[in-house]
């Protein structure tokens, strides 16, 4: 009946008296309704004053905590082509194993004995550097002989020159006496002229004076040539030290030439064994780099290029390996808007795919098959998806995480706030407010400190 209408059909018929009737209308069902929704309220406002831990939530992977003990691929550094593998994938490895050996490609490597002929060139070049040094001490022995061989020869002509100048000397005076002599014996032969025309002299006395006369005017011109004679021998001397000056310095210039380029033929030499050194390191660091090794201890994943007599270029992926000791840590991703609320060492739950798990995110304590993990480190710069980047490390005062779990593995993410009664939560969910502005308690002990 739908008592559409204001008559009522019990003021007519009584429904009790039916049997139908008297089940249903005999029982009070609305009062244990009552009770229970009262009962419901009640435990639902107790639940809205529960502690609720806010949190972050994310996705993520397993990674490694070392940069170095992640995945990596080996390449070449030179191009070359593939001739023989020595592993297969999913071996085991050491560091310096041989992985593969590889075969030049390029034509100015093709010589096995390049190495040899270049250490054949590089010592025949170093005799000759050292040919040149010797050759260049020699040369400048030759020139202090020069130097020293000038010396006493200038000192040789000096002297001859100064006595060729007292040589001057000398005749000079006894010319300078000749003459005053010649004077002398002129004036007594005039003199005895004169007497012998006066009748007091003989005609032998005037003889005597004038072969007296003749004599001293001999000696004169004697004297004259004598002197004219040292004079040019001084210029002759002075002449020799001018032509011993030129000489010598023409010698020594030569000598000095030759070793100047002695010197800048052993320095060419130096350079070309320089050159030679570099190239015979270079080959022996290639045929070292034929053979491919591991870094480090690892498993072979997969061959990239794994066909015999295939060829690559260089920097080009041959073969990804996997370190085999690793330190396990999650990687994940949080939104620039939750960014300040993350900090260094704070605590967060992290659950892996492929182990079961039941989640209340805000009780973390009464969450099945989640791991502690902690922050160790935050991303300056914001990644290509347009979030934070945030590796997590595990907690040693948790329970350890499964030893099963693998690189490259998922990973689901809580991180810890600060905690609120649930009324709250429900309160800043419906109005879409971010979580409040968390700081851990060290960091606040440290503020009081300062303040």
């Amino acid at each position: 009946m739908l008592n559409i209408s204001h008559n009522k059909i019990t003021q007519y018929i009584d429904v009790t008296s039916f049997k139908s009737g008297r089940e249903i209308f005999s029982k009070q069902y609305h009062k244990r309704f009552r009770k229970f929704l009262l009962f419901f309220t009640l435990f639902l406002i107790i639940i809205l004053f529960l502690p609720w831990t806010q949190n972050i939530q994310s996705k993520g992977n397993v990674t490694t905590l070392q940069p170095s003990q992640r995945p990596q691929t080996l390449q070449s550094q030179i191009p070359g082509r593939i001739e023989e593998w020595y592993v297969k994938e999913g071996d085991l490895v050491k560091k310096g194993d041989t992985i593969l050996r590889i075969s030049e490609i390029k034509s100015d490597y093709f010589d096995s004995k390049l190495a040899d002929r270049t250490d054949n060139q590089l010592q025949a070049k170093s005799s000759s550097v050292i040919a040149y040094k010797n050759k260049v001490k020699a040369l400048e022995s030759q020139i202090i002989a020069l130097q020293k061989e000038r010396k006493l020869k200038l000192a040789q002509a000096k002297n001859k020159q100064i006595q060729a100048l007292l040589k001057v000397t000398s005749d000079s005076i006894n010319l300078e006496a000749i003459k005053i002599k010649s004077n002398i014996a002129k004036t007594q032969f005039e003199r005895t002229v004169s007497l012998q025309k006066e009748g007091l002299k003989a005609v032998k006395d005037v003889e005597e004076k004038r072969a007296k006369l003749q004599e001293t005017n001999a000696k004169l011109i004697s004297l004259q040539n004598k002197l004219l004679t040292a004079k040019n021998n001084a210029t002759n001397a002075e002449l020799q030290i001018s032509t011993l000056k030129a000489t010598y310095s023409d010698k020594i210039a030569k000598a000095q030439s030759n070793l100047f380029t002695a010197q800048s033929n052993a320095f060419n030499g130096e350079a070309q064994v320089s050159k030679l050194e570099t190239s015979l390191a270079n080959y022996k660091k290639r045929s070292s780099l034929l053979y491919v090794t591991a870094p480090q201890d690892g498993y072979i994943n997969k061959a990239i290029k794994s066909g015999i007599g295939e060829t690559f270029k260089e920097g080009e992926h041959l073969v990804r390996i996997m370190p085999a000791n690793y330190e396990l840590a999650v990687e994940m991703y949080v939104r620039p808007i939750d960014l300040p609320l993350i900090h260094i060492g704070e605590k967060v739950r992290v659950q892996f795919d492929g182990w079961p798990a039941i989640i209340f995110s805000g009780w973390p304590n009464v969450s099945y098959g989640t791991y502690g993990a902690k922050i160790i480190a935050i991303e300056n710069f914001i990644s290509d998806n347009g979030m934070y980047r945030v590796l997590l490390a595990p907690n040693e005062n948790t329970e350890k995480w499964p030893k099963a779990i693998r690189v490259g593995s998922g990973a689901r993410t809580i991180a810890l706030l600060e905690n609120v009664p649930i009324w709250f939560e429900l309160w800043r969910q419906i109005n879409s407010f971010p979580p409040n502005f968390y700081q851990p308690a060290n960091k606040k002990t440290t503020t009081n400190k300062k303040k």
